[in-house]
């Protein structure tokens, strides 16, 4: 029986079959990842520029875009470049690599929203505390946490992933290195393990998913019940956005790790891997500067500033 040690890379799923649809999909892919540069490229230097974003709500804004350029800078160059040379291979050391750099800043960046939401109810519901709950000191102390809890998770999942024998070839049907696609190719009792740290991740993730919708509830509430109709427009302006991002990125991921085996094929599983690993990081910026007048107007004076050259 092959072990780990005689699979020196893996083949991720082909794209395309023909050399002009490879193109295509390079072109798609450059200008889809070149938009999610220049979104949130633009969301950190505006928020970075302007003293008036210096705020716990903009500083894990900041942090959401880190995270969404980590995402995608994680899988899409890697595609494109197999897209554009005409290969499937990833080498051993990078497939980990990519599995643990994708599940590091997937997990962070959830667990950054569930801190987004305590910060959403905190400045609506507790408005009076806001200033001692969420300070400076706090704020970094609960970006780290999501952070360094992505780090954790990725350790622990890309050890178990990586110490399995496998024996079901090296094709992996996905366009970048994923959990699941990896265990599928074990031949061992011991990928139960990694299912069992797939089981407690996703309680975790499950836990933090029923108190972004208790605090959106108690959010919904306070809003509704107050009387200035500028200041329900205020609330909704910084919520909803929020809460938009929170339903796309759990709800594509949910239905593609908990979805049935009997709908599963390739191209659903391309498609759910697309939307929440890839649509996230583009849509984010735009989520965000829609509905949001004060970075509405840091964007329009950094872009300004850029053309006159100042």
């Amino acid at each position: 029986m092959p072990n780990i040690s005689s699979v020196s890379e893996f083949l991720l799923l082909a794209l395309a079959d023909t050399r002009e649809l490879q193109l295509l999909h390079f072109a798609l892919f450059l200008g889809i990842y070149l938009a999610a540069l220049l979104g949130n490229g633009l969301i950190l230097t505006a928020i970075a520029c302007h003293h008036r974003l210096h705020t716990p709500m903009y500083f894990f804004l900041l942090n959401l875009a880190l995270l969404d350029l980590g995402c995608i800078s994680t899988t899409l160059p890697k595609a494109m470049a197999n897209a554009l040379w005409d290969t499937r291979a990833i080498s051993y050391q990078g497939c980990a690599a990519q599995l643990f750099l994708f599940a590091f800043l997937v997990v962070a960046e959830y667990y950054l929203l569930t801190v987004m939401a305590y910060d959403r109810y905190v400045a609506i519901c507790k408005p009076l505390h806001y200033g001692s709950l969420l300070g400076s000191r706090a704020c970094a102390q609960m970006a780290t946490a999501a952070w360094g809890s992505g780090f954790l998770n990725a350790v622990l999942h890309t050890a178990n992933t990586f110490s399995l024998p496998l024996c079901r070839g090296n094709a992996v049907d996905q366009f970048f290195c994923e959990i699941p696609h990896i265990l599928k190719l074990s031949c061992s009792d011991a990928y139960l393990r990694e299912v069992g740290a797939l089981v407690f991740s996703l309680s975790l993730a499950f836990g933090c998913f029923v108190f972004i919708v208790l605090s959106y509830v108690q959010v919904f509430r306070a809003v509704l019940r107050t009387p200035s109709e500028q200041g329900r427009h205020k609330a909704f302006s910084t919520c909803l956005p929020h809460l938009a991002v929170v339903s796309l990125f759990v709800s594509t991921a949910m239905f593609a790790y908990l979805k049935p085996p009997s709908i599963s094929s390739p191209s659903l599983d391309l498609v759910m891997a697309v939307l929440y690993s890839v649509v996230p990081p583009v849509l984010n910026p735009l989520i965000y500067s829609m509905r949001n007048q004060e970075l509405k107007e840091a964007l329009w004076k950094l872009m300004f500033r850029c053309v006159s050259g100042e």
